[in-house]
């Protein structure tokens, strides 16, 4: 599993509590100060991987963990700040790493990221979250039955 922007670590330590004990999940923030209070609040646990940096790095990063493939991508990311070209590079590196049952999902408080998703996967579902204050989208993103990615 990889998270995009994990932040203080509230999704982290959720999806840590329901890996399997042979998962890992590897959390990318380019603040410093957040991927040190990551290793200090659950660093102890060695599924987790954090790294400082991009998310449109996040090949070289999986790499260098001898990683290449992951089943799922959870985003916190601001797809509405970021740049066009910065977005693609973000979610075209995510469908070239899921592997066929993936799935990219996205928790975001604009509609941004969708069409960046429906650009690449076959299928994209949408929901709210209406505890969330205010309303969060959710999203989901994965292979259609055809098995195969939109593709650039």
């Amino acid at each position: 599993m990889v998270e995009y922007g994990p932040g203080a670590g509230a999704f982290t330590a959720t999806a840590l509590a329901r890996l399997r004990s042979d998962a890992r999940l590897l959390a990318i923030d380019t603040s410093p100060d957040f991927t040190q209070h990551l290793e200090r609040a659950l660093g102890g646990d060695p599924r987790l991987i954090v790294a400082t940096g991009s998310a449109s790095d996040v090949e070289a990063i999986l790499a260098e963990q001898g990683l290449n493939r992951v089943d799922c991508i959870l985003s916190g990311l601001p797809f509405s700040t970021l740049s066009e070209a910065e977005a693609r590079l973000i979610i075209d590196a995510g469908a070239r790493l899921l592997r066929p049952s993936g799935s990219f999902l996205a928790y975001q408080m604009r509609t941004a990221v969708r069409p960046y998703l429906e650009a690449r996967f076959d299928k994209v579902s949408h929901d709210y979250e209406w505890w969330n204050l205010p309303p969060c989208h959710l999203y989901r993103a994965c292979l259609g039955e055809s098995g195969v990615r939109h593709g650039r």
